[in-house]
């Protein structure tokens, strides 16, 4: 089965999804890696507002290849990266920012798996091997 989700979304959406369904993700999703997800979680914990915004929407743990054109970012490949180092930071982003789908490839740890379950959220596994076909499905670059 297939469904479209389009952010934000809530958490009673999120939690009518079954495992093995295809999730259509569109609206604004968040990239994050190493560095993305502890300067986070650095100012929420400073008690500072981030510069965008995360409750109800998703973090694609991805790190695109772009270029510069004129002032406009242009994605070449976007691929999705091992979500598993992302475990622990993730999970205080889910719990203090109300993050709904986090989008990765492989596994996370038991943490992550907690936060979601309390939060209404879930855990989406990209196929890696798409980076160019994913590149061509964002429609614009904001906030580098």
């Amino acid at each position: 089965m297939e469904k479209e989700i389009h952010l934000p979304v809530s958490e009673e959406e999120v939690r009518k999804l079954k495992v093995t369904e295809i999730v259509y993700v569109s609206g604004i999703i968040h990239t994050m890696r190493d560095m993305g997800h502890r300067r986070a979680v650095e100012m929420v914990n400073r008690g500072e507002k981030l510069p965008f915004n995360l409750k109800d929407g998703a973090i694609w743990h991805c790190g695109p290849i772009a270029r510069k054109v004129d002032d406009t970012w242009e994605v070449v490949a976007a691929g999705p990266t091992s979500s598993s180092r992302f475990t622990e930071l993730g999970a205080e982003l889910v719990r203090k920012q109300h993050v709904r789908l986090t989008i990765g490839k492989g596994t996370m740890g038991k943490s992550m798996v907690d936060a979601l379950k309390e939060a209404g959220g879930v855990y989406l596994v990209a196929t890696g091997g798409c980076a160019a076909l994913y590149a061509k499905q964002v429609v614009k670059v904001e906030n580098v």
